[in-house]
């Protein structure tokens, strides 16, 4: 399907979702729903409800806040629907946050990045080969530099094998880091997910200084 010429970048990563992840979570097999993931004490099925309830609580405004009580309340009260239900409002969520996500003129963007991320860490929880590198990662990235998250990092000089990033702030009296790593690494490396050290080289910074919240 051709995207529409005006659609913003966190559009483009939610209709990304809803095209390829959700096709998949629908045809998934009972049993697999409760692997864990990397999000501790979350299975697949609670970070699919996670995002269901949090794209469409942004959707409500100031009615709905955000935090780490308020999404583990939202898992646990999902946990008894059946998984239909949360899926249609997995696909609700992905359908209806981004009219929302442009209209706060940037403020709400880490909500479509987030949901990418987290669909990443379903990928990986269910063996699928494009974790953390699905559709929509060109737009995961350019999304990632701007993040007031990564902006809040040293500054690190980024090779991958097609293209060269520049992330995170200056540091007084300190020269930029280098990394040289691949795609799905360098979301796991900034998203506190764990990294094989054998997929990245990383100079003048250490790995955690990547990280400056929880995601």
């Amino acid at each position: 399907m051709t995207a529409p010429a005006d659609e913003t970048g966190p559009e483009r990563l939610l209709r990304a979702e809803r095209e390829t992840l959700l096709p998949t979570l629908r045809d998934l097999p009972s049993g697999m729903l409760e692997r864990r993931t990397v999000c501790p004490a979350w299975t697949v099925r609670d970070v699919v409800a996670h995002c269901a309830a949090a794209l469409v609580g942004l959707t409500a405004g100031a009615a709905y806040r955000a935090s780490h009580d308020q999404n583990q309340r939202d898992v646990e009260k999902r946990r008894d629907w059946p998984f239909a239900d949360v899926l249609d409002e997995f696909e609700r969520g992905l359908t209806v946050a981004g009219p929302a996500i442009r209209a706060a003129g940037g403020t709400k963007d880490l909500a479509a990045l987030g949901t990418w991320i987290h669909g990443g860490d379903v990928r990986d929880a269910l063996g699928m080969s494009d974790a953390y590198r699905s559709a929509g990662a060109p737009q995961a990235m350019e999304a990632l530099a701007g993040c007031a998250r990564v902006v809040a990092t040293p500054r690190v000089h980024v090779t991958l094998d097609d293209r060269e990033l520049v992330l995170g702030s200056p540091v007084e009296g300190r020269e930029a880091a280098r990394l040289h790593t691949d795609v799905p690494t360098l979301f796991r490396l900034y998203t506190g997910r764990p990294a094989a050290p054998e997929r990245y080289r990383l100079a003048g910074a250490r790995p955690e200084e990547l990280i400056s919240a929880e995601w």
